[in-house]
């Protein structure tokens, strides 16, 4: 098993660099559309959906995310439309940072097909297309993103087993501890004052560094809720893993739980940015 994770994770690193620093935009918007596709097919499976309707939400999630994203402009490299990717981010803004916390301490479910489709809508669609649209705005900004992601869980491992104590979240992960949660925090600020010195240095303003301590705060909390609320559905649908896709790694969602959250954020971010 560990053999197999190994080597899934080689994979799967040197496909995804390969695909974000040589694939032109419209690819690279194709490419994330089936990411969102096969995300869909397994989230139709922790949601239960039964016969055709499984394979209709995949095709059709994945045919969203593409469209869309045309419209929007990401298969080029022009100024995206802000106006048809603002409000998705913001709802998915809305999503999880204003019910997930409630979801997560009451536990609720997918009651029905009806809210299967519109909760997995708002978690697949916008983290798809802002891949497509932080990538358009440089291939080392999305890595960067997608790395603190990254550090986040990997510190989040270490410190947990470390120091581990007291359970995050013991109804829904027991594995995961407040003082793995600290850890994420402290490896995801490292992370970026470290970026954030090593290419502007003297150069960037104060009010940067300052600013960054609670985005960098903010950011890692919404990372570890993404994760918690993938794990909450499988407890719930009763799996260990969203798929059998990446052998060792589970499917598609296991590895973009917590991106499903975050990246929808800072594609906001950039929007306002860039305004």
């Amino acid at each position: 098993m560990l053999k197999a994770r190994i080597i899934t994770a080689f994979i799967l690193l040197f496909g995804l660099l390969a695909a974000l620093f040589l694939l032109p935009a419209s690819l690279w918007l194709v490419f994330c559309s089936l990411v969102c596709a096969g995300a869909a097919w397994e989230w139709g499976g922790l949601a239960r959906f039964a016969g055709i309707s499984r394979p209709v939400f995949a095709a059709l999630t994945g045919l969203a995310c593409l469209l869309i994203g045309a419209y929007a402009g990401l298969g080029g490299d022009g100024v995206p439309v802000a106006s048809a990717l603002g409000p998705l981010y913001l709802i998915s803004a809305a999503f999880w940072l204003g019910a997930i916390p409630f979801w997560l301490r009451r536990k609720w479910q997918l009651s029905s097909v009806s809210a299967g489709v519109a909760v997995g809508l708002i978690v697949m669609v916008p983290p798809a297309l802002a891949l497509a649209h932080l990538r358009q705005l440089g291939p080392w900004l999305l890595l960067g993103i997608m790395a603190m992601v990254w550090v986040a869980d990997i510190a989040a491992y270490f410190s947990g087993r470390a120091f581990g104590r007291r359970k995050l979240a013991p109804g829904i992960s027991p594995g995961k501890t407040w003082e793995g949660a600290a850890g994420a925090v402290v490896g995801v600020l490292a992370f970026g004052y470290a970026v954030l010195y090593a290419f502007g240095g003297a150069q960037v303003p104060g009010w940067v560094f300052g600013i960054a301590f609670p985005l960098l705060f903010a950011f890692t909390a919404v990372s570890i809720i993404g994760d918690l609320f993938e794990s909450l559905l499988k407890r719930q649908a009763g799996v260990k893993d969203s798929g059998a896709l990446l052998p060792g790694h589970g499917g598609i969602l296991d590895r973009i739980d917590s991106l499903t959250s975050t990246l929808p954020l800072a594609g906001l971010v950039a929007l306002w940015v860039a305004r």
